[in-house]
């Protein structure tokens, strides 16, 4: 009997779905005509134990048991689902061969191969099970998958990474937590100052954003503009392009701060004359931008519909696993198998039937053209979040579910536009020894972005670049004479950053690179990393919502006084993403067997030792008379 265990009953009945009939349905489990079986978990069965488990003194909250370490890793059965556990540890014990159908990412993984482990399979069962990796509901997609089935054995790094994960996570968490409760109980702070390796740095990205903002000193700046006049009696506006020599007054982003020096630029230049030095003229592509991963999703649909990535995140797999209208929603990828260049035509009709406003983008859309997104070598595990082939009435669907749908679908359908093409023209002035810029952008071809919806009564299309205006530039050639006629001093004020938004926060943990300090850690990491994954970001933000650490205010996102003095009182190192970002360069490093799990754990453990003897120094006086007292025992979440 082959026993196929998938992560939730939804992905389970959809497997069973294509299974020989008839079938006898169990509790939790479904039986095919030919005697195979379908089970499921429900989430994660089992749990890392707490430390209680491991000694009966750590129920109560100490200093002087810390570190807590466990010297042999304890999982227990979740009270909640123990009766599928219980249901799901007799088929693998009576199955001839194991089938894992968790997700196809890291967390699906390791949830179904700990339930294996547990339950202390043979070894030559465990290592003739074999992994599926489904990214589409539909009957076809799922029977390609089983078809596909690869040794579970080869994920087994996947599976590792997880684990040092979840393992250090917890040795994170549960130290940290309980010491900086204790120490802050200490100051006079009530109830739990909850701490994780990806939580604390996010809260510290939003508390040293909004102090920054509070600290900015806004500077006048100064811009110099003028208008020239050729022989043939047209004119051209041009931007003064400082020198060198004007670096002493300039800031970090070449603004002149000194009135005078633009004043004097201006007063030398009217009425003079010039001389062009130079005019390029260019053709700019633009190609369409991938298929979405679920952080670019949730940043998108933050920016259009103000929706929290958990909302996002939410709805995405109710249109996966409910209405079977897109492929796996957790997914870090951006790119498709070769393979699915195949099922363009049912997918685009599918577009069609299912949401009206994307009709007449299907019928244009050229489906003999192929955009990079199609790329085997960049698929992993999963593959970029797209509309299945599987159509229906929209009506069907709530507003929110059709917003999100129709996101994910304009972004494929993107795929089979041609790029965005725009002339760029630039021409170089010179007037009394001073340098001026004059560009144009015309538009020539929109391409794919004929699918972006318009955003304002000037006809642009959302993203659109401002540069793209009614601005025509005479026709002149290197050499030519000119005269300034007339110019302006403009005085504009520097800026302070703006606070997060749920679309700025993602972004910023996705792109994290941008806020690691140490240049060691900063040069070993990829675009693609970031704090957290795909699957776990948008809890994570919630959570410090729910923990009183984060409040919005409109759409922005601010820290609350409890977050900002636990930030500010906790070491540098704890409230910064390069710890965590280097963790998630190494937890990639060790599915890639680049690295074991040893070489990753041993030196966390050192640096979780260092951490503890700091804190263990700090007051938290600032949080005195904050918090509220908390009376039911306290299970940390983990991030």
């Amino acid at each position: 009997m082959i026993l196929y265990i998938a992560e939730k009953p939804s992905v389970g009945r959809a497997v069973a779905d294509v299974l020989p009939k008839p079938q006898q349905k169990g509790d939790g489990f479904i039986t095919a005509a030919n005697g195979d079986v379908v089970t499921w978990c429900i989430g994660h069965l089992l749990e890392q134990a707490q430390p209680e488990a491991y000694n009966a003194d750590y129920k109560k909250w100490r200093k002087e048991h810390l570190p807590i370490v466990p010297e042999v890793w304890q999982h227990t059965v979740k009270a909640a689902t123990k009766k599928q556990f219980n249901v799901v540890k007799k088929l693998v014990k009576q199955a001839d061969m194991l089938v894992n159908m968790g997700d196809p990412d890291r967390v699906g993984q390791i949830l179904v191969d700990e339930i294996i482990n547990y339950c202390k399979v043979p070894k030559a069962k465990r290592a003739a099970a074999q992994r599926c990796l489904i990214n589409d509901m539909n009957p076809d997609a799922i029977k390609r998958s089983l078809q596909d089935l690869r040794p579970n054995s080869d994920f087994i790094p996947l599976a590792t990474s997880a684990l040092a994960r979840s393992r250090a996570d917890w040795l994170y968490g549960i130290n940290m937590t309980r010491l900086c409760t204790l120490q802050g109980q200490a100051s006079g702070y009530q109830g739990v100052l909850s701490v994780g390796r990806v939580q604390t740095p996010i809260l510290g990205l939003v508390v040293h954003r909004d102090l920054e903002i509070e600290n900015f000193v806004t500077k006048p700046f100064y811009e110099v503009f003028i208008t020239l006049n050729t022989a043939n009696n047209e004119t051209y506006t041009a931007k003064w392009q400082p020198s060198i020599a004007c670096e002493p007054y300039m800031d970090e982003d070449s603004r002149v701060l000194l009135k005078k020096l633009a004043e004097t630029v201006l007063k030398k230049v009217v009425g003079q004359a010039g001389q062009v030095t130079a005019v390029t003229e260019s053709l700019k592509k633009q190609v369409p931008p991938l298929p979405y991963n679920l952080s670019s999703l949730q940043i998108d649909a933050s920016r259009r519909f103000n929706l929290t990535a958990q909302k996002t995140l939410d709805i995405c797999q109710q249109l996966y696993e409910r209405h079977k209208l897109i492929t796996y929603p957790r997914s870090d990828c951006r790119y498709l198998p070769n393979g699915h260049y195949q099922d363009k035509h049912r997918v685009t009709q599918a577009i069609a039937k299912t949401c009206s406003l994307l009709e007449t983008a299907v019928d244009e859309a050229d489906l003999a053209l192929k955009s990079k997104a199609w790329n085997d070598a960049k698929v992993g595990a999963h593959h970029a979040i797209i509309p299945t082939s599987r159509g229906l009435d929209g009506s069907r669907l709530s507003a929110d579910e059709l917003k999100i749908y129709e996101l994910v679908a304009r972004q494929y359908l993107m795929q089979f536009y041609p790029s965005f093409q725009y002339q760029e023209k630039q021409i170089d002035t010179e007037v009394a020894g001073g340098a001026f810029i004059s560009r144009q952008k015309e538009v020539v071809s929109k391409g794919w972005k004929a699918l972006l919806p318009e955003r304002s009564s000037k006809g642009l299309s959302a993203g659109e670049d401002e540069e793209f205006s009614a601005i025509r530039l005479p026709k002149v050639v290197k050499g030519q004479g000119v005269q300034c006629m007339d110019g302006r001093l403009d005085e504009k004020q520097t800026s302070p950053p703006r606070h997060f938004t749920d679309a700025t926060l993602l972004a910023a943990m996705t792109g994290i690179a941008r806020y690691v300090s140490d240049p060691e850690i900063k040069k070993v990491l990829r675009d693609t990393d970031g704090l957290g994954t795909e699957a776990t970001r948008a809890g994570i933000i919630e959570l410090l919502f729910k923990r009183d650490f984060l409040v919005k205010k409109g759409k922005e996102i601010h820290a609350t006084e409890v977050g900002r003095r636990l930030i500010l009182s906790l070491p540098r190192i704890m409230a910064l993403p390069d710890m965590t970002a280097h963790w998630e360069s190494q937890l990639e490093a060790i599915a890639e067997k680049r690295i074991s799990y040893h070489q990753f754990m041993t030196p966390m453990l050192n640096d979780l030792g260092l951490l503890i003897n700091q804190v263990d120094k700090i007051e938290f006086t600032g949080l005195k008379g904050h918090g509220k007292a908390f009376r039911k025992k306290f299970k940390r979440k983990r991030s």
